[in-house]
């Protein structure tokens, strides 16, 4: 008897009734997805000739700051934590004057060195703009000129930069494209490319370690697909880090990543050999960087660099 009533029931009111979650479901989809914390809002709040700022909803300081001189190399200083206690980046160290926060570098470029050099000899700015000023994501691109010593310029590199703060967690996507302007050969050398000092002094707790469980020293200059370096920086209790992801895409892949002596570090396809480039021909590299705070854990990381390679 239950069961002929269900059945009743169904024939001549579950259409209505499936109808109606149908239209609750699309009219209030904000009860199936999960909203956005105000803490994951971001803002380019300040754009000047200088520098761009970005900003998390409610913050009085910025997250990073992009600097943008018009005749000095591209970096990024300061980068904040995630939680916004203590500096993921250090501008000009006393040991290594030429390191600027985050930053790409070349070196032997025809000759010419663009890692140690970031002055007005040797850089011009093009362009800067933004092309996404609010939400979950932000982003922006940069383009500049490289010069070599007549100053006529050798290449054209541009970087799009793409943030993303959630949970405690700071993305931050690069694209780096480079144009030949003549022909060029980029030298074999220990170090060339991205590069990121962290504030690093020798009485600091730090380690770096990479997708192959080699740890600082023995990861010099060997081929990994991702490398983090975690120091317990000024104000903290734990460590902050910073993981660099390779993409598979890039030229070189696996890459080979410099790990200096004071703990700074880069992929670099130099280590590797010597790349040329002909006139009017371009060269993309895709780098993620990976902030987060607390113990390293390996498993974490590899999940994390496997959804780079998924985005991308």
């Amino acid at each position: 008897m239950i069961t002929n009533k269900l059945s009743f029931f169904w024939r001549f009111f579950g259409k209505s009734i499936l109808v109606m979650i149908l239209v609750y479901a699309l009219a209030f989809p904000a009860c199936h997805q999960r909203e956005s914390t105000e803490d994951e809002i971001l803002h380019i709040a300040k754009e000047t000739e200088k520098e761009i700022a970005v900003y998390k909803a409610g913050d009085g300081s910025p997250i990073l700051v992009q600097n943008l001189l018009p005749n000095k190399r591209p970096y990024l200083h300061p980068i904040q934590a995630p939680d916004g206690k203590g500096l993921l980046t250090e501008f000009q160290p006393s040991h290594h004057l030429h390191q600027t926060g985050l930053y790409w570098g070349l070196k032997e470029v025809n000759g010419r060195d663009f890692f140690m050099n970031w002055e007005e000899d040797h850089w011009r700015k093009v362009a800067a703009k933004i092309l996404q000023p609010k939400g979950e994501t932000v982003s922006w691109e940069s383009t500049y000129e490289m010069l070599d010593e007549d100053q006529e310029v050798m290449m054209v590199e541009s970087q799009v930069w793409e943030i993303v703060a959630q949970d405690h967690i700071l993305i931050m996507d690069l694209l780096w494209t480079g144009e030949a302007v003549k022909d060029l050969k980029m030298g074999q050398f220990y170090v060339g490319g991205l590069f990121l000092r962290m504030p690093w002094t020798p009485e600091v707790e730090g380690r770096v370690v990479n997708a192959s469980r080699q740890e600082n020293q023995e990861a010099e200059q060997q081929r990994a697909i991702w490398l983090d370096i975690g120091l317990k920086v000024q104000g903290r209790d734990d460590l902050a880090h910073v993981a660099i992801f390779d993409h598979p895409e890039n030229p070189g892949f696996p890459v080979s990543w410099r790990v200096d002596g004071e703990l700074g570090v880069g992929p670099s396809r130099q280590i590797l050999g010597e790349w040329r480039l002909n006139k009017g021909e371009k060269e993309k590299f895709r780098y993620r960087l990976f902030c987060y705070t607390g113990p390293f854990d390996h498993d974490k990381v590899m999940q994390a660099w496997k959804d780079f390679v998924v985005d991308y």
